[in-house]
């Protein structure tokens, strides 16, 4: 069984909050079946952006980069996701240190 979209969004943020690590919903996608982008801003004007994807090496489903660098280039690639997925959640994660916890246990 998997987990809803809404329900493993609110999940990722609160654990977020736990950690004292800013985060915020830019776009909300499907409540249940829309898929998730995250957007680590390291506000320093550089940012990574992170999707899920089938690893066809170890068969799993992993966080893996979009894209990253200039922030202004990660957020044109993130309009082009949300331009080809209009179901697609956007979640914005500030954090000098480069935290995300994509790769925390019960995230994956």
């Amino acid at each position: 069984m998997r987990l809803t979209a809404t329900f493993w969004v609110q999940a990722y943020l609160a654990r977020l909050r736990l950690e004292g690590i800013p985060a915020f919903v830019v776009a909300h996608g499907d409540d249940t079946a829309g898929a998730v982008l995250v957007k680590l801003n390291t506000l320093d004007g550089q940012a990574c952006a992170f999707q899920r994807a089938f690893d066809l090496t170890s068969g799993e489903r992993r966080w893996m980069v979009l894209a990253e660098g200039d922030e202004a280039e990660v957020d044109r690639a993130v309009g082009r996701q949300r331009g080809f997925d209009p179901d697609l959640w956007v979640i914005e994660v500030e954090d000098r240190g480069g935290r995300h916890l994509l790769d925390a246990p019960g995230l994956a």
